[in-house]
């Protein structure tokens, strides 16, 4: 279609201003070490150094938090252990952010970008925009309360489906660092998390009676009843 008369005449000049914007926009996104007018730190050793000089210890809080809930993940070996054979090691890392509320934020992120899982086990559907819109008409003209959840640390839920290790940084606690430790569930950065996660939450779904819809299968209904004894999903 590029080379069409319609398009030939605006297609490489609209390209050309996408290329300048993304340049810019990823300039500026490597520069910014700062967010609301409070330091972001690059590593671990960054964010306690910041904490010791502002006298504070909300970066060491929430790397503590992200770590007590990653711990999961990981099946740590004895100091000296061979390194796992028949896995790939990967790099893991600490990503830093703050929230609105200035509330410090660390996420543990896996280094999937150097695994090369077969793509039958990386692909994971979502929900279609129109499915929801769909299910918001359908709750208005029913009278029914719609309800949103998150679930925290989802990926943890769900067992990883690649053989892949790691080797114990100062997240890990001072103890373990140099430790291998072999990743036993999904973690953020892994290439066949979000299939992993999808499919364990569809088999809960089904456990709790819900039935995939085959228009679209993450549409999940299940049969009730009201007070009145109207019948609806």
């Amino acid at each position: 279609m590029v080379e069409e008369p319609a398009f030939a005449w605006w297609v490489p000049h609209t390209l050309k201003k996408r290329d300048r914007t993304i340049a810019q926009i990823k300039s500026h996104a490597i520069k910014k070490n700062n967010k609301f007018g409070l330091e972001v730190p690059r590593t671990i050793k960054h964010a306690l150094e910041i904490d010791f000089e502002t006298n504070t210890d909300h970066w060491r809080k929430a790397i503590e938090k992200e770590m007590k809930h990653v711990m999961c993940a990981f099946q740590i070996l004895e100091q000296g252990a061979e390194e796992p054979r028949m896995s790939k090691r990967i790099p893991c890392h600490l990503i830093f952010d703050i929230k609105m509320d200035f509330t410090r934020k660390a996420r543990f992120v896996a280094g999937g970008h150097v695994t090369d899982p077969p793509s039958s086990i990386t692909f994971a559907s979502v929900v279609s925009r129109n499915s929801v819109r769909l299910a918001f008409l359908i709750a208005a003209l029913n009278d029914l309360d719609i309800l949103g959840a998150d679930i925290g640390n989802a990926y943890l839920n769900t067992k990883t489906t690649e053989r892949v290790h790691t080797v114990c940084g100062l997240e890990f606690g001072q103890a373990n660092v140099g430790r291998f430790a072999i990743t036993v569930r999904a973690l953020y950065g892994l290439k066949s998390s979000g299939a992993a996660w999808r499919n364990t939450l569809a088999g809960t779904l089904s456990d709790l009676g819900f039935t995939s819809y085959l228009a679209d299968p993450d549409v999940w209904m299940r049969s009730a009843v009201k007070l009145n004894g109207q019948h609806y999903y």
